[in-house]
């Protein structure tokens, strides 16, 4: 039986995911635009079975084992499952480290 899961997006990933689309967009609108359907169905793939991602490996290490990943492309859509949902939780490049990402976060915060 198919097991429906919502996806929630986090403000952070909308806006990992516009500066992404930004950025491209510069050089390529068409190819801009050809990333967001393709991460934004990747990420609405996860209904169906969220599981299939990956724990993030380098979060792994340090024993932290809720969060997963797919790849597309570049890309690295983060994302935390909790009973019938999935949150996205952000949208990285592969190319840079998500320790240092995730520390620049964490420190940047406002509370």
């Amino acid at each position: 039986m198919k097991r429906d899961y919502a996806v929630t997006w986090s403000e952070t990933a909308e806006g990992d995911l516009l500066a992404i689309i930004d950025y491209i967009a510069d050089d390529s609108p068409s190819r801009a635009y050809d990333v967001f359907k393709e991460v934004r169905k990747r990420a609405s793939s996860l209904r169906s079975f969220p599981e299939r991602g990956r724990v993030i490996p380098e979060l792994q290490e340090q024993g932290i084992t809720q969060y997963h990943e797919l790849i597309t492309g570049p890309w690295r859509i983060i994302y935390r499952i909790s009973k019938k949902q999935v949150y996205v939780l952000a949208v990285l490049d592969s190319r840079r480290s998500v320790e240092d990402i995730l520390l620049r976060r964490l420190t940047d915060m406002k509370l």
